[in-house]
């Protein structure tokens, strides 16, 4: 039996300029995400850590953060537990890369010849582990986007005794009109014929898994969110590759939660809302520093409410990671009896709804919304209602 922790697109040093003055403190939760990875390897008892690409956002990190790295893969090598990484497409393996600045091993006080801490590269592509009988392959190139698929023509086992043979490819499954245009592509087909017992994967940062022929490979998504919109990161795989005493081989792949990040995805009826100050009473009952929280109002909106969706999002905003809000409400169509036509809000009130008819009879729903809100706006004008624009 052999037991690896597979991550991938962990991200130390992002700079998340989209988060404003949150950056920093989201830079923390992904290494805590690394740290808890590290933790759950000793815990778990593993053979190795597989990083599947991307451990770095960039090429350039100040020395201390390659230094908190190192320190987290000396607990490692301490247990005997092995980590192999294979540079990503942010942390490529170029003349600028960091693996050439750093001796990630070295920093971590282990003998580069114990292969206890190994970084693979295009001049070695592979790291044979005897006392594991399991070999590593890494598949990559010293430039950002490949010349080619990294698993063109390749086939491991040839020549290679070992039971277990672990492949490591930082790239995108073909998906004609989706990924074509990617800088790493390799096919299903690639993949069935690698002869692989299982290839560990980064890029996707979302967590999934799949068969090609007998090959099982799998993405663990990133440990821990990188952009505040990705509900499906946050795990890493527990991989557990075993043999019978038949000679069938079974690989699991076990997806365990490392990241703090959850997201809550909710829809509000409008009819249901009170008032502004009522709905955001009603939403920071959920308040949580640890939630990105999606709240969509949806269904009829009455005339009489007034909300101010920026104005939602700045109040609760301290209460969450991040909160969104999305106002997907429409306002009524006017209901009972309507004023003579020959009175301005009868006139202004048929017109409107006619047009608004003839819009969404022909598909065209933005613009029937926005007539909608100029028809609520209209009847309390034309009613004495003060409004807010």
């Amino acid at each position: 039996m052999l037991r690896l922790l597979h991550t991938a697109d962990v991200h130390l040093g992002a700079r998340h300029k989209d988060l404003g003055e949150v950056a920093a403190a989201q830079r923390e939760r992904q290494f805590a995400a690394f740290q808890t990875t590290v933790k759950l390897a000793l815990d778990e008892h593993v053979d190795m850590l597989l990083v599947a690409g991307d451990l770095f956002d960039s090429n350039t990190q100040p020395r201390r953060s390659v230094e908190r790295v190192a320190a987290e893969l000396k607990r490692l090598a301490l247990a005997s537990i092995r980590t192999v990484i294979l540079p990503g497409t942010h942390d490529v393996y170029d003349r600028a890369s960091i693996y050439r600045a750093y001796d990630l091993a070295a920093l971590a006080g282990v003998a580069a010849d114990s292969e206890l801490i190994v970084v693979l590269t295009p001049d070695r592509p592979a790291v044979d582990f005897p006392v594991l009988d399991a070999t590593v392959y890494g598949r990559l190139f010293p430039t950002k986007r490949a010349p080619q698929s990294p698993l063109a023509g390749f086939r491991a086992g040839d020549g290679d005794k070992r039971t277990w043979r672990i492949g490591m490819v930082h790239g995108a499954l073909l998906i004609p009109d989706k990924t074509d245009h990617d800088e790493v592509v390799f096919t299903n087909d690639e993949v069935a014929h690698s002869g692989l017992d299982y290839l560990a994967l980064g890029h996707w940062h979302s967590t999934q898994q799949g068969r090609a022929g007998r090959v099982i490979y799998a993405y663990p998504g990133a440990p821990e969110p990188i952009a505040l919109d990705q509900d499906r990161a946050g795990k890493v795989l527990l991989v557990t590759l075993d043999k019978a005493a038949n000679g069938v081989r079974t690989v699991n792949v076990d997806p365990r939660q490392v990241g703090r990040t959850r997201f809550e995805k909710v829809d509000i009826d409008a009819a249901s809302i009170g008032s502004q100050p009522a709905f955001i009473d009603k939403l920071g009952g959920k308040a949580d520093p640890d939630v990105v929280l999606d709240a969509r109002i949806t269904g009829v909106r009455p005339d009489e409410l007034d909300l101010d969706v920026d104005e939602i999002e700045t109040a609760l905003a301290p209460r969450f990671l991040k909160i969104r809000i999305r106002d997907a409400s429409t306002p009524a169509l006017s209901e009972g009896v309507l004023p003579p036509p020959d009175t301005i809000l009868g006139a202004f009130i048929r017109d409107v709804e006619g047009r608004i008819a003839e819009l969404e009879a022909g598909q065209k729903a933005v613009e029937a919304a926005e007539l909608r809100d100029a028809l609520r706006l209209g009847r309390l004008l034309l009613t004495g209602h003060e409004v807010t624009l």
